[in-house]
């Protein structure tokens, strides 16, 4: 019998519209294999829907696709009338960019429910969405970060502090919302106008803040690792290029902007291996699982960690095949691995102190 495996997109989430243009590929790149693929979209306002997916055209508004609705059961989606009938799930493929998905929510339910999933767990999905906390891990494992320093939006409140502590730290300076990636809200600000400009953006998407030391002439540097087979896969290293101060969205995803690039990076033998060693690194520190990217910027001979992506543009395809074959084979290997090396149940210690009158006066004495 066919194996289903589920991929999830979709969410409410900045990056929700490329979040289903990653869900569509790997949709469409699995059906073909020996796995019956299910598609399983996360609608903004809450709730899942299954349909034949098949292109972007189908969430456009007014679009005429038959939608079931669905919610996960133990090792299973449910639906039909008050959802009694179940679909058997084998194996998850979490496409969910930023919001509850990325963020380690999806990860944690499918771990209830006991499906196994091709992506990374709820904590390193957690770590990893929040930028202040990978900032933490990172100098927890003696991987180099940036100077920086964190706002919350309640701290704003009173923004005179703040306006001094950035003053004190230095301008230009580089703002990003904390939990949100693809480059939305992120500005560079050089003086205190264009500080407060960039806060007030960055609260009106997120309610934190990263302030971090901005690095002329830097290099955007990018390598992504998986497991298989017990071990742990690097990458080539890709080296992004940038028009502007600092990488934008319009860049990484607009058809016009197109995606500046080149792999393998260029730079010395030091600093790349440096690279693919702090990546090693982290991915294994975290418990690695699926694929992550992790991002690093290179200026005056000294590599510094930036961010880690959980679930990474486009699954991170790209970075390990450069044709439509090798990106299915890709993600092949990711269900296989999960299917071979699932999680391992631990047992559950119980006191048995629910079976005692505890609220009836007879409990133990102390």
């Amino acid at each position: 019998m066919r194996k289903n495996i589920a991929v999830f997109f979709g969410g409410n989430s900045s990056e929700r519209e490329i979040s289903v243009i990653t869900g569509l590929l790997a949709v469409n790149l699995l059906r073909s294999t020996i796995y019956n693929i299910i598609p399983v979209y996360l609608l903004p306002d809450g709730g899942m829907v299954t349909a034949a997916y098949k292109s972007p055209a189908d969430f456009r508004k007014g679009a005429n696709v038959r939608k079931t609705p669905v919610r996960l059961g133990k090792s299973c989606l449910l639906y039909g009338k008050r959802e009694k009938k179940m679909l058997p799930i084998d194996c998850a493929l979490n496409c969910c960019h930023g919001g509850l998905g990325e963020d380690g929510t999806l990860s944690a339910l499918l771990t209830y429910y006991k499906i196994p999933s091709a992506s990374p767990e709820a904590p390193m999905s957690a770590i990893g969405m929040d930028k202040t906390l990978s900032k933490i891990m990172a100098k927890g494992l003696g991987v180099p970060t940036v100077r920086s320093f964190s706002v919350t939006e309640k701290a704003w409140q009173e923004r005179e502090n703040i306006i001094k502590e950035a003053a004190n730290f230095g301008y230009p300076l580089i703002v990003k919302p904390a939990k949100l990636g693809s480059s939305i809200g992120i500005k560079v600000a050089k003086d205190e106008e264009e500080l407060v400009s960039a806060l007030e953006l960055a609260f009106r998407l997120d309610g934190a803040a990263l302030l971090e030391e901005y690095l002329k002439d830097k290099r955007d540097i990018n390598c992504a690792a998986y497991m298989a087979g017990g071990e742990t896969v690097l990458s080539s290293l890709e080296e992004v290029f940038s028009d502007e101060e600092i990488l934008t969205f319009s860049e990484k995803y607009e058809p016009h902007a197109g995606r500046h690039s080149q792999m393998p990076a260029d730079l010395p033998e030091e600093l790349a291996e440096s690279i693919r060693g702090y990546t090693k690194t982290i991915y294994e520190a975290l418990g690695g699982r699926g694929v992550v990217r992790a991002d690093f910027l290179v200026a005056g001979g000294n590599v510094y960690f930036n961010e880690l992506n959980t679930v990474p543009g486009s699954l991170a395809c790209y970075l390990f095949g450069r044709s439509l074959t090798e990106n299915k084979y890709f993600l092949l290997t990711l269900i296989e691995e999960a299917l071979k090396n699932p999680p391992r149940e631990k047992e559950t210690i119980t006191s048995g102190i629910l079976e005692e009158d505890l609220f009836s006066g007879k409990g133990r004495k102390r």
